[in-house]
């Protein structure tokens, strides 16, 4: 591939949304010694990617510009490094970049490490969907709140919010899968597509109950799994068990210091903030689980990599139900 060049798409400086992106015609990269290059047959846009570019967590990221964005995606292997001994030219995989990004590509260089087969059950849009998303939904349930999801403990209650949206549709799915009992929340139009993914209970977020975060059912929820943004730690508390606990997937300065000031009041109902990065035994899960038709990828929208400033906004928007996928 030395000499070839490849579509991308990059941005120069912070700021600018979908706008300053640009697309620009650059070399194909090589892999080194553990890495593996991919011809990208999809890749799923998380709100991560965007946050990096607004500048949330400069200076550590980008590392440099210009910067292709984008962690997730799905292709088929073209180069393998000498080290490289698993993995063949013409296997379908499902990978991230992590923060080196370059996801908005043609083709993309992956650690060994982090990639995981894709058998052909699995598409690549949906393969491309599940990492960081999945990753952080089964990380919270399993890791930060501790469920089981083989039914063998006794029956949880947790609240999923934003049920529609990337990571809590994964959510519900998974928790179903433990035979919890699932309250969710999302807007009214998406009310139906929540149960049909297994919830028992949805609340229209819009309405007085919905806000309050009230179980239809009364129940108390042991565990929140927290997928949006804007509700405070006053309206959870009062609707946790005993031992409740939240965990934060989008976390700010609020969501620490409640952590810190919980822990040092011993109180027994608790906030986490989750901070996390897929590894390649979570993905292999997920993607198991899809290829077994235990879980699935909702997927709001496709675009084309000619028109990924329109997938850009799209997810920035914060509408989107489900994925957002582009495909070179």
């Amino acid at each position: 591939m030395v000499g070839k060049l490849m579509k991308a798409v990059w941005y120069n400086s912070y700021g600018g949304g979908s706008a300053a992106l640009k697309h620009v015609e650059i070399p194909v990269p090589s892999p080194d010694i553990d890495e593996i290059l991919v011809k990208i047959e999809a890749a799923s846009i998380n709100p991560i990617d965007w946050k990096i570019q607004k500048g949330m967590v400069r200076p550590l990221l980008p590392k440099k510009f210009p910067f292709i964005p984008v962690w997730d995606i799905a292709g088929e292997i073209v180069e393998v490094g000498l080290g490289v001994k698993n993995f063949k030219p013409g296997d379908k995989i499902v990978s991230t970049l992590g923060v080196t990004g370059g996801g908005l590509a043609e083709y993309a260089v992956v650690k060994k490490s982090s990639t995981v087969f894709r058998p052909q059950e699995v598409s690549a849009a949906d393969g491309a969907s599940l990492v960081f998303a999945g990753c952080t939904a089964l990380h919270a349930l399993t890791v930060t709140a501790g469920l089981n999801l083989v039914k063998t403990q006794p029956r949880s209650n947790i609240l999923v919010t934003a049920a529609s949206g990337g990571v809590g549709h994964y959510a519900v799915q998974l928790a179903k899968l433990g035979n919890i009992h699932v309250t969710a929340t999302c807007g009214a139009r998406n009310i139906e597509l929540v149960k049909n993914l297994g919830a028992d209970e949805v609340l229209d977020y819009k309405t007085s109950e919905g806000s309050a975060l009230k179980s239809p059912s009364g129940k108390k929820y042991d565990v929140v799994i927290h997928c949006t943004t804007g509700i405070p730690w006053s309206t959870f508390e009062p609707n946790l068990s005993k031992n409740g606990k939240v965990v934060d997937l989008t976390p700010g300065v609020r969501a620490f210091w409640t952590y810190v000031v919980n822990k040092i009041m011993c109180s027994k109902k608790q906030l986490y903030p989750l901070i996390m990065t897929p590894k390649a035994e979570e993905i292999e899960c997920l993607v198991k689980l899809v290829k077994e038709g235990k879980l699935k990828s909702v997927i709001d929208s496709r675009y084309p990599l000619s028109r990924a400033q329109e997938a850009w906004t799209k997810s920035i928007e914060g509408h989107a139900t489900g994925k957002v996928v582009v495909e070179p």
